[in-house]
């Protein structure tokens, strides 16, 4: 069995881990919830959708039963785009050791 690992150097802040100033842009957009919003379908479930950066368009993301979890999906969202921004500092130090 052979098995490939690729390690990184977190020394170098250089080119944000090579992650595109187009994407960590995109990032920020999604991290903030004035550019989200819930719209109610037809069938009764209700569709969070985000705005594009770029053109003053809606894209749907997903459907839930109610408001509050959809709302509870967009803050999910907001999270985790949160955290990728977060991360490009770089590893945060949780403990060390003497």
């Amino acid at each position: 069995m052979t098995y490939f690992y690729k390690t990184y150097s977190w020394g170098s802040q250089s080119e944000q881990q090579g992650v595109s100033e187009k994407t960590i842009e995109a990032w920020k957009h999604l991290a903030d919830k004035k550019n989200w919003r819930i719209v109610q379908l037809p069938n009764g479930y209700f569709q969070t959708e985000y705005r594009n950066i770029e053109k003053d368009e809606w894209y749907d993301v997903t459907r839930r039963e109610t408001v509050e979890s959809a709302e509870a999906a967009i803050d999910g969202s907001i999270e985790h785009y949160t955290k990728r921004i977060d991360f490009l500092k770089g590893p945060k130090v949780v403990k060390t050791f003497k």
